[in-house]
């Protein structure tokens, strides 16, 4: 029983020994999370809800406060004969006095709008739509840089794996030279050589590990993570089924019709008349009762109410031009939709040949380094038997280097071309 538990043991200390593991969606998935654009969004949300609340609030009764006074060189007063007639009744008439003041409130309840209010409302929600699918594109863009830096760390991983694997070779070789040497079989140029070639070859490991630590610097600043101890797995990826394009530009453009479809129907609003109710109420001098405000320079309420309707009748001539501009802006924006995609089927077909040449070209990998490896493998075997050739041996190191790195790069290009068409497509 306790043989199996130190076995269990033993097997979770080496797995939580392990590095962590990241995959390419995970990074592009925090990379989005981190971004600030993200915040966009909340603002867009509260923006539009601030916007229909004034909308909305159109409807509720408009109340002006308004304190006035004045003074006048004219005013209304009695003819002259009348005054006199008046007066000698025991009854002063002096007119409306010079100085006049009042305090009151003009208030307004509107009936019906003509659908303004209503256009108004269609029109933010398609402003908000559109603000929202532009806010997508950008936050779109953000996967492609994501990407790019991922499959670079991955390019420069297996650089310094494969520089790893030469120098291992040249010390191995350089170990066996320096005992030739010591032996008198080898010259010291041999060594030399062969010494300063796995000097040069470290120099760079060095360049290529400090780039890729670079490049992690720069995705940790994109997903808002440490990447330190992580691995990056490489992703595996196979074509998409669907060709057509689902981009988020594409809602875009379908937003910015829609918005442009609520504008029209605004235009149509903006022609029909408003009907509403409205009050006028004051206390001050003179009031409607002007004959009374003659003869007495009191103050007085005063009150007036009814029903208002209002027509502007210049919406009618500026309806057919303003209905021209949203025909051609809407002209507009599905010509820049067919060439979005137009651009979009040119760049599908370039990477779908980018994918055949290199499958194409990756055919013959494995073979080129199975045959760089045997003719390296011939050329250590000659420094065994002492006839030795320390260029050639560094050219055919070189060679398997070369053959192998170029079978890594392919590898990782292909998987790197099919994430770049899912991009395009958005598949």
């Amino acid at each position: 029983m306790l043989k199996p538990c130190l076995l269990l043991a033993l097997a979770l200390l080496a797995a939580g020994s392990l590095p962590a593991q990241v995959t390419l969606e995970q990074c592009v998935a925090q990379a989005r999370d981190n971004y600030p654009l993200i915040r966009q969004y909340d603002l867009l949300e509260r923006t539009r809800d601030v916007n229909l609340s004034d909308i909305n609030k159109s409807w509720l009764p408009q109340i002006n406060l308004y304190g006035q006074g004045s003074v006048q060189n004219e005013t209304p007063s009695f003819p002259e004969s009348l005054s006199g007639l008046v007066s000698r009744s025991g009854t002063p008439v002096s007119g409306l006095d010079e100085w006049q003041y009042k305090v009151g409130a003009d208030i307004s309840q509107p009936l019906w709008d003509g659908g303004t209010s209503k256009a108004r409302r269609r029109v933010e929600r398609a402003q908000d739509t559109e603000r929202q699918a532009a806010a997508d594109v950008r936050l779109y863009a953000v996967r492609q840089r994501v990407e790019d830096l991922y499959f670079g760390i991955l390019l420069l991983e297996e650089q310094a794996r494969q520089t790893r694997l030469v120098l291992a070779l040249l010390q191995s070789n350089l170990t066996k030279l320096q005992a030739m040497l010591r032996h008198g079989t080898a010259l010291q140029g041999d060594v030399d050589r062969v010494e300063a070639q796995y000097l040069s070859t470290a120099q760079q490991l060095t360049q290529a590990e400090h780039t890729q630590k670079s490049y992690r610097r720069m995705l940790e600043l994109f997903t808002g993570q440490s990447l330190e101890g992580h691995e990056l797995l490489k992703p595996e990826a196979s074509l998409p089924r669907e060709l057509n394009p689902a981009r988020p530009e594409l809602r875009h453009f379908e937003a910015r019709l829609q918005a442009n479809e609520a504008r029209e129907a605004a235009v149509t609003a903006g022609t029909m008349p408003k009907i509403g109710l409205f009050a006028q109420a004051y206390y001050g001098y003179p009031g409607f009762n002007y004959f009374e405000s003659m003869m007495k320079r009191d103050l007085s309420f005063n009150l007036l109410a009814g029903v208002k309707v209002a027509w502007d009748i210049d919406s009618f001539y500026r309806k057919k031009n303003d209905r021209r501009k949203l025909r051609l802006a809407a002209a507009n924006i599905s010509m820049e939709r067919d060439i979005f995609l137009f651009d979009t089927k040119l760049a599908t077909r370039s990477q779908l040949d980018r994918i055949d040449g290199l499958k194409a070209v990756m055919r013959e990998d494995r073979r080129i380094v199975e045959l760089r490896t045997r003719v390296r493998k011939a050329a250590e075997s000659q420094l065994d038997n002492g006839i030795i050739d320390t260029t050639e041996l560094l050219t055919r190191l070189t060679d398997e280097k070369q053959a192998r790195l170029t079978a890594s790069y392919h590898e990782i290009q292909l998987l790197q071309s099919i994430y770049r068409l899912k991009y395009t497509l958005n598949r």
